[in-house]
């Protein structure tokens, strides 16, 4: 167990500033960086340095740790003026930024902290909905990966680009819908080793506390995942249901409890850690809005064999206390220096989780 004391106020409703983030034994956990405005998804520097997005202000900014005490020497705003920025990503001399209806770059050298001017690449995604977030990867067969949640709870979808994730070239050419049936998939990552899409995908509401779940899905090219017609495990949608077509809908890789707002995820590449826990799944939990019980606010972590994901475990707890919660875990990615470090957007900190053996 591991004591954490915020250095940031939380949000208003909730009624503590501290809490106990709780870690299996060898693991501590600091503050790398507090006072942020409801801080989103981070990428790491071809430099080392952490970049992550505040949608809220519409900037992107860079925290560089030159002395490498595990925590932020300072705060610079890389690049502002953005609308609802959110999925970052380094990709061959540029910083790609997914915006809510577009992704723009930005040139990058190593060791730059400010953007200059940046330049649309796909200025038409579909904005705004009830899922605005829209996250970017690269793949090794370096095309560009954006994630496009849906509109709505459920529906029938006008857009046939939402609800999906969609393939670009790096330059935004060559746009198309890689896969589809994807209620909202907040995070997207490639596995290091076999190359595999994996993507949190964040079931839909009001079908009671535990069902359906969210999931995480492997995904692959053509591949419809079911929704609005299907949920979880193939289970016909009371309100879309499609029987016949829900038995052909691929199956999830893992289901997380239903309403935990499964969200960024990354598999640890560091030499940090423990051994057992090389090439593991991280993810962050962000937490229920709408269930009778509160659940998630952690961070969990699937142990991998073979390729193939184990049962999630609790990894980091604690923002939960009682029936409130004082954060809320929403991305984590493995830094140079071998931490994970998890952006939580209601305590607007970012932490360093790391391990004895260094």
């Amino acid at each position: 167990m591991v004591a954490l004391l915020a250095a940031c106020a939380p949000a208003a409703w909730v009624p503590a500033q501290e809490g106990t983030i709780h870690l299996p034994p060898g693991f501590r956990i600091n503050t790398f960086v507090s006072g942020l405005d409801a801080p989103r998804f981070m990428a790491v520097s071809p430099s080392g340095d952490l970049f992550v997005s505040i949608p809220s202000r519409g900037q992107v900014v860079a925290l560089p740790d030159r002395d490498g005490d595990g925590k932020a020497d300072r705060v610079v705003v890389y690049a502002d003026g953005l609308n609802r920025p959110h999925g970052l990503a380094f990709f061959r001399g540029f910083l790609y930024v997914a915006e809510t209806g577009a992704v723009v770059r930005f040139p990058y050298r190593p060791g730059d902290l400010t953007g200059g001017k940046p330049e649309v690449v796909v200025p038409d995604l579909p904005p705004g909905g009830g899922h605005w977030t829209r996250t970017i990867a690269f793949g090794p067969d370096g095309k560009m990966y954006v994630s496009v949640g849906s509109s709505c709870n459920v529906c029938e979808e006008r857009d046939p680009r939402r609800a999906g994730i969609l393939q670009f070239n790096p330059d935004g050419t060559g746009g198309r819908i890689f896969a589809r049936g994807i209620r909202n998939a907040v995070g997207i990552t490639f596995h290091p080793r076999t190359g595999e899409l994996w993507a949190t995908n964040n079931g839909r509401d009001w079908l009671g506390d535990d069902f359906p779940p969210d999931t995480i899905l492997v995904v692959k090219d053509g591949v419809h995942y079911g929704w609005p017609h299907c949920n979880g495990s193939r289970v016909p949608d009371p309100d879309f249901g499609r029987p016949v077509f829900c038995k052909t809908t691929a199956l999830p890789a893992v289901e997380i409890q239903a309403h935990s707002a499964t969200l960024g995820l990354a598999f640890y590449t560091g030499n940090m850690f423990p051994a057992e826990h090389h090439g593991d799944l991280f993810v962050g939990l962000h937490g229920s809005w709408n269930r009778s019980v509160p659940t998630g606010y952690k961070v969990i972590r699937i142990p991998m064999q073979g390729g193939r994901p184990g049962a999630p475990q609790d990894f980091a707890t604690g923002w939960l206390q009682g029936d409130r919660a004082w954060g809320r875990p929403v991305d984590v990615i493995t830094g140079k220096d071998g931490a994970l470090y998890v952006s939580d957007d209601r305590a607007g900190l970012i932490y360093r989780i790391s391990h004895s053996n260094r």
